[in-house]
């Protein structure tokens, strides 16, 4: 594991040349951090109104949601200057891209295809296991990795691939081992929510709202 900031609520998290961007809620920010001590070493700090959610990383520009305000603020990636806003009908919870589109969840049991210039709706996904046809609700922080979308669950320790084409899910990823504080389950919001992936080296990176480690996975 890596150090991790245990005040930091992730609610995003993206690999970069060797850094991560994260998105942070409650005292809600944009970071570049540090891999290996956790350092922040940019950070950006939204206006108060706004609860910070998901962000990815798309051609230069980062795209960071919010929660109840339904804004989505867009910045340039080298200066972390708010380049454009957009609005959303939805609560804003996770957003990754496939290279082309945005893709976004608001807790339901759906995913939201958008496209990056204008933020317009072009598509809508409804996630089903298919083994026993049930909707999966809840759909969290979002990756995209050897083109399936990785979905945390809000308040569950696994991860669920999904199909981009069909909504379904594909596979199951079990991170139940990795909470650090499992013997104390008090905290109620520390849950596993954070997902990034470094394409060189195929990782996986996994965090959690408060969580003092980052974790490194690699994909079998």
């Amino acid at each position: 594991p890596h150090p991790h900031d245990p005040r930091a609520f992730t609610q995003g998290l993206e690999f970069l040349a060797g850094k991560f961007i994260e998105s942070t809620g409650i005292k809600s920010s944009l970071r570049e951090v540090e891999i290996k001590t956790g350092k922040v070493l940019r950070k950006h700090d939204l206006s108060p109104k706004h609860f910070g959610e998901g962000c990815t990383v798309l051609k230069g520009k980062v795209y960071q949601l919010t929660w109840k305000t339904r804004t989505a603020i867009v910045y340039d990636i080298e200066t972390f200057q708010e380049l454009n806003t957009f609005s959303y009908d939805t609560d804003g919870w996770g957003i990754t891209n496939n290279g082309k589109d945005l893709i976004m969840s608001d807790g339901s049991d759906k995913l939201f295809f958008r496209n990056p210039a204008t933020f317009e709706l072009t598509r809508v996904l409804n996630v089903v296991d298919p083994t026993n046809r049930q909707s999966i609700y809840k759909l969290n922080e979002l990756e995209f990795i050897h083109g399936e979308i990785l979905a945390n669950i809000w308040f569950q320790d696994r991860i669920a691939r999904i199909d981009p084409k069909s909504g379904h899910v594909v596979g199951w990823i079990d991170l139940s081992g990795l909470h650090p504080n499992r013997s104390i389950k008090a905290h109620g919001e520390d849950v596993l929510n954070g997902i990034a992936y470094d394409e060189n080296r195929d990782r996986m990176w996994v965090t959690g709202k408060l969580w003092p480690s980052l974790f490194e996975i690699e994909l079998v």
